[in-house]
């Protein structure tokens, strides 16, 4: 919150001259043109060929090579996504003290802290893998003061709180803290007990309450100052989001709320199925890439570069225009080096599948036929990436809602988003901002804004081809 703080040179040879004499017979001395010509084109041909098999053997990388790099570049960006801070514990401890409000002052912070219950309870994830079994074991056993922020400062030390990484002075005590990638974009599969579990990248924590955790720090005014509000201000906005929602915007435009009086604030998306689909936000701000600079430098607060013009229109952007928001520029970037990275790995992660039973197959089957005929989905919805290949952005009315969330962003419109995995993150609703409770809603919206003409049965079935995505 707060401060979101934009060849080789070829030459070719000509062939040798020699005189021709003009008395020579016209045939004859076309012949030998020809027969000249002929002798460059095959001189060229077999210099380019000679070149071609000179960087086969000697520059081109071996399909071993290939492969070896990607899956380099995929670990690295793994490690990124769940581990890199990007530097930005020096806003949330150094800056908001939440690092302070974790430890509590019965370990040299301030207030009750955090417990390990109300980590979970805001929606903490636990990697269990990071837990050593003597833990394990003590967890399974009840014996594990899950009351004590003290053990909330023992599974930071063990780096297993999954995107929030704590930084410990040598006494022991918490210095700072820090959030990362999977913060928000990762969750657990609850194999061990609800909110601890292995992990699950790419999928949207709808649990996770980020304006309550916010509201935790001790020191909110660079917030209100930045918002030109105060901090009482700051925390009902922050406490209007809820769980599974953050407002990227609010730090660009100062729009708390919308119109109809309801948070601004949209839903965390998953990170997966992203390959092959154009623009990754909701609203098609930019790239994978764009945007994970984006989050990194000004979400995150980490330390980086960030370019961006369009955030000078100071009508649209107006916090972020006079911060100058859209030209980012720290002393040392910690975040721009890992961009390639950190795309390579979240392209990588592909939708989960929808597991066996938890649609009606039959039912599937014959949604799957609406879907591509009397429904008219897959106009827009286009196999493989369930998004339209190119451009796959559309006004509000021409998808039946309002423009509210699309004119906070240079487009001015939604993207079509991609289908796979929809059964994952129904929790919260579904569209940018929940509007829709589930997806019979979605599809009785569409019925009725395209006038499709579809019975309940046919909207059911629709529905149940939609969970099977």
């Amino acid at each position: 919150m707060a401060k979101p703080t934009p060849v080789e040179q070829r030459s070719h040879g000509e062939p040798a001259r020699r005189s021709v004499s003009l008395r020579r017979p016209r045939k004859r001395m076309l012949a030998s043109l020809g027969v000249l010509a002929l002798g460059g084109v095959v001189a060229v041909a077999f210099q380019a060929t000679a070149a071609t098999s000179d960087m086969t053997t000697t520059r081109a990388p071996s399909d071993d090579s290939v492969d070896n790099a990607a899956k380099v570049l995929v670990r690295q960006g793994r490690s990124t996504f769940r581990f890199d801070t990007f530097g930005d514990e020096k806003f949330w401890g150094d800056t908001l003290h939440l690092n302070q409000a974790i430890a509590g002052a019965g370990n040299g912070g301030v207030g009750p802290g955090v417990s390990p219950k109300t980590a979970l309870a805001v929606g903490l994830k636990v990697d269990v893998a990071a837990l050593p079994s003597s833990i394990r074991d003590a967890l399974a056993k009840g014996q594990v003061n899950l009351d004590d922020p003290a053990v909330t400062l023992a599974l930071l030390k063990l780096n297993s709180v999954v995107g929030v990484k704590g930084f410990f002075a040598s006494d022991g005590s918490l210095r700072s803290v820090g959030i990362e990638c999977a913060l928000c974009h990762s969750t657990v599969d609850d194999s061990f007990a609800p909110g601890i579990g292995k992990r699950l990248d790419g999928w949207a924590n709808r649990d996770l309450n980020v304006g309550a955790i916010v509201s935790l720090a001790p020191n909110l005014q660079p917030v209100a100052n930045l918002l030109h509000t105060d901090v009482a201000t700051v925390k009902a906005v922050l406490a209007a989001w809820g769980p599974g929602k953050f407002d990227a915007e609010l730090f660009l435009d100062g729009k708390a709320f919308r119109p109809d009086g309801k948070t601004a604030a949209t839903l965390i998306p998953p990170a997966f199925g992203l390959l092959g689909v154009n623009q990754h936000t909701s609203t098609g701000w930019g790239s994978v890439t764009y945007w994970n600079a984006f989050v990194a430098n000004l979400e995150m607060h980490g330390q980086g570069t960030f370019y961006d013009p369009r955030l000078d229109d100071a009508e649209q952007f107006p916090i972020a225009a006079e911060n100058r928001f859209g030209h980012t520029k720290a002393p040392v970037d910690l975040i721009s080096p890992k961009l390639p990275a950190l795309e390579a790995y979240q392209l990588a992660l592909a939708a989960p599948r929808a597991p066996k039973g938890s649609f009606d197959a039959a039912s599937a089957k014959r949604g799957k036929n609406l879907f591509m005929g009397q429904a008219t989905c897959s106009t827009c919805h286009v196999a493989p990436t369930f998004s339209e290949p190119g451009f796959n952005m559309h006004s509000g009315d021409e998808i039946g809602i309002d423009n509210f969330q699309a004119d906070r962003s240079p487009t001015h419109m939604y993207r079509t988003s991609p289908l796979r995995g929809l059964w994952s993150h129904q929790k919260g609703g579904f569209y940018h901002d929940g509007r829709f409770p589930d997806l019979d809603a979605v599809v009785k919206h569409y019925n009725t804004t395209f006038d499709l003409g579809l019975t309940a049965a046919q909207q059911r079935d629709l529905v149940e081809y939609l969970k099977s995505l």
